[in-house]
């Protein structure tokens, strides 16, 4: 798929220069014709967006390309639908530090465009003066002047300097717009796999607390055979070293548990306290994405749009460097009234008003005008490899999530098969173990394929909840 792109909008400058008697028609001509080019406006260049989604069943075919129906421009609200997740959510919106730090940004880079528009207007400065002088004379005397000027200084922009400088400042102030929006993205898919994390624990918690229960019960059972003479020590010091084992994944789950409490709370901008969450099973995520899954990551995702935002200001950085190479034309006015008040000198008060043009073209200045055009043209090709770049990087991250969760699907449905195989398996051991009919290792490592088996579909289960928070960020949701 190759991007369209729109038509340049090139404007050239048609007002007449008037810069004094000294200049000829034939410079004058030659300035306009040299300043054609200066004023055009940013397009989107050519990038290859070619095979950005690798279909998730086929190895050589790529996804459609959708934009009718995008996951990634759910609201938030509609896509984590657990109250308490979104209070959550909502609380580390208004209290994260780096969502306000961007907030400020935003707020520096709103002030910098207003300075670039106010460049087009005149600068204004009122300085008034006033001297008291002594004549020496028969009878000194004393004169007292003042002068109350207001002078008014006018760059014209006759070539685009000031346009693209306040052109560049306003594609800055959009990435930095770009940087917020991702920076809240990140807070709400962070919240929500934090959320999701704790919920796991606590589920594989209550697997290993009941797994404690079943080796317990396995070590009873196995001290009371020793006790009949049906069983040696050896089978009841395994019993009994399985249910440590299993007491300390227990201790190792708690102590998870109490760090992702502490990386949720420092989210939310406060010391670490306990989480309050719902249960792991009852989430309701979605779990159907079709082949034509859309993927508009040239308008949602804010890292992308910040990219071409990138490009876009140096783009217009290059228009300024060579906006450099021509004059500089600017009026100064003058309105100044003055009087005098003595014996010696009668000056009754006047306005003297002039106007003053000066036109400066730069001829040599040691190459720097030369290496600033260089320098930008350099930072332009810079940030358009960094666009390409991004762009292939979230179709990736794309391509990555969608595999993630078809691929962890399939896993938690082989997980539940074996699920039930351990655990008829479990029953069928100890009854065999009771009737001599198998051995104590039999029990033993049908228990641990009992807890394997479980902890193991409920991380497959996560990891397809978290795969689905992976695909709503890859596709730039959460700014809503």
């Amino acid at each position: 798929m190759k991007i369209k792109m729109n038509k340049i909008l090139k404007k050239k400058a048609s007002t007449p220069l008037h810069i004094g008697r000294g200049l000829g028609v034939g410079l004058l001509l030659s300035l306009m014709l040299t300043s054609c080019g200066l004023y055009n406006k940013y397009e989107r260049p050519d990038v290859n967006t070619q095979g950005l989604v690798r279909d998730i069943q086929n190895d050589g075919d790529t996804l459609a390309v959708n934009s009718d129906e995008n996951f990634g421009n759910l609201p938030w609200r509609e896509v984590f639908t657990d109250p308490q997740l979104q209070s959550l959510i909502e609380q580390a919106l208004e209290n994260n530090v780096d969502l306000r730090n961007a907030v400020l940004n935003v707020k520096m880079m709103e002030t910098a465009l207003t300075c670039a528009k106010l460049a087009f207007l005149p600068s204004v400065a009122f300085a008034p003066q006033g001297t008291i002088s002594q004549v020496q004379m028969d009878g000194a005397s004393v004169n007292k002047t003042y002068q109350l000027p207001i002078a008014a200084t006018w760059n014209l922009d006759l070539f685009g300097n000031l346009l693209s400088q306040k052109r560049s400042a306003q594609m800055k102030l959009l990435a930095t717009k770009d940087y917020q929006v991702a920076v809240q993205t990140q807070i709400i898919c962070g919240v929500a796999n934090l959320y999701y994390t704790l919920m796991m624990l606590d589920e594989q918690l209550a697997i290993v607390t009941d797994m404690e229960g079943l080796t317990k019960d396995t070590w009873d059972m196995m001290q009371l055979q020793m006790q009949l003479g049906r069983a040696r020590s050896t089978s009841v010091q395994t019993a009994e070293a399985n249910y440590y084992s299993v007491q300390a994944k227990k201790a190792d789950l708690k102590k998870q548990i109490r760090e992702m409490e502490n990386s949720m709370s420092l989210l939310l901008n406060e010391a670490g306290h306990q989480i309050a969450r719902g249960k792991f099973y009852n989430q309701s995520l979605p779990t159907t994405f079709s082949a034509g899954v859309g993927i508009q990551l040239l308008s949602n995702r804010a890292d992308v749009h910040a990219a071409e935002m990138a490009l876009a200001q140096c783009f217009y950085d290059t228009e300024t460097a060579r906006s450099r190479f021509y004059p500089n034309l600017s009026v100064t006015g003058t309105a100044m009234f003055t009087n005098s008040l003595g014996t010696a000198i009668v000056n009754p008060g006047k306005w003297i008003l002039s106007a003053v043009g000066s036109l400066t073209q730069p001829i040599f200045q040691h190459g720097q005008i030369v290496a600033g055009l260089k320098v930008a043209k350099a930072q332009q090709e810079q940030a358009l490899n960094t666009f390409q770049n991004t762009i292939l990087k979230a179709g990736n991250e794309v391509s990555n999530a969608l595999l993630a969760y078809n691929t962890c699907d399939e896993k938690s449905k082989l997980d539940e098969k074996q699920v039930k195989i351990y655990e008829q398996n479990v029953e069928d051991t100890k009854l065999l173990y009771t009737s001599k009919g198998s051995s104590y290792l039999e029990v033993i490592q049908a228990q641990n394929g009992l807890l394997n088996a479980r902890i193991s579909k409920v991380t497959d289960d996560f990891n397809k909840m978290q795969a689905v928070v992976n695909l709503y960020q890859a596709l730039g949701g959460g700014s809503k």
